[in-house]
């Protein structure tokens, strides 16, 4: 499994990675990308590391110059427009497994363990999921963890590619009762 968290521009662009390599991603939405898309990077940054991989063309390149100013020390992982292009089109969801490992390789990826401190067991128990407010209570942790909301199988995912600790995690868990409880 790749360390670093890659950042793509969408969801086909995930669907190519996924192909080639087993990593953690980030979609920007393309120039959509918001502040707490960003916060969501500093926070891989701060923990896994990020390696960015855009579309070889003026948009990535746009976006991929945002990424650098907001979340430094970030690495880079490049396509060629040869790599990347298909029936006119251009972008990383149009590049072979093998160039997408190669692009990754010359970035210097890491690679780790999989890593499987976090279960389904562990958001049953702690009613993240299988509830009635299962889906707020993974928002409101998401945000106090800084790695975003989704669904059950995917935060559990994070929680262990994101490196949290069950120390964190509890420490969140409390948090998040407090505010509950005041609010």
């Amino acid at each position: 499994m790749i360390k670093e968290v890659i950042v793509v521009e969408g969801r086909d662009d995930i669907t190519a990675v996924k192909k080639a390599v087993d990593a953690e991603m980030i979609a920007v939405g393309g120039f959509g990308i918001n502040e707490r898309v960003i916060d969501r990077i500093r926070e891989a940054q701060r923990r896994q590391g990020v390696i960015v991989l855009t579309d070889p063309d003026y948009a990535g390149q746009k976006i991929r110059n945002l990424i650098s100013r907001k979340v430094p020390g970030i690495k880079h992982a490049y396509i060629s427009r040869d790599e990347g292009t298909k029936d006119g089109d251009i972008g990383v969801e149009n590049a072979a497994p093998e160039a997408i490992i190669k692009a990754l390789n010359s970035a210097k990826c890491e690679v780790k363990e999989k890593r499987e401190e976090f279960t389904l067991q562990d958001l049953i128990f702690f009613r993240l999921t299988g509830n009635n407010n299962a889906k707020d209570r993974r928002d409101k942790l998401g945000k106090i963890l800084r790695i975003g909301y989704c669904n059950t199988s995917q935060f559990v995912i994070r929680l262990n590619n994101y490196g949290i600790t069950k120390e964190e995690f509890i420490e969140a868990i409390k948090q998040m009762e407090r505010e509950n409880s005041n609010g």
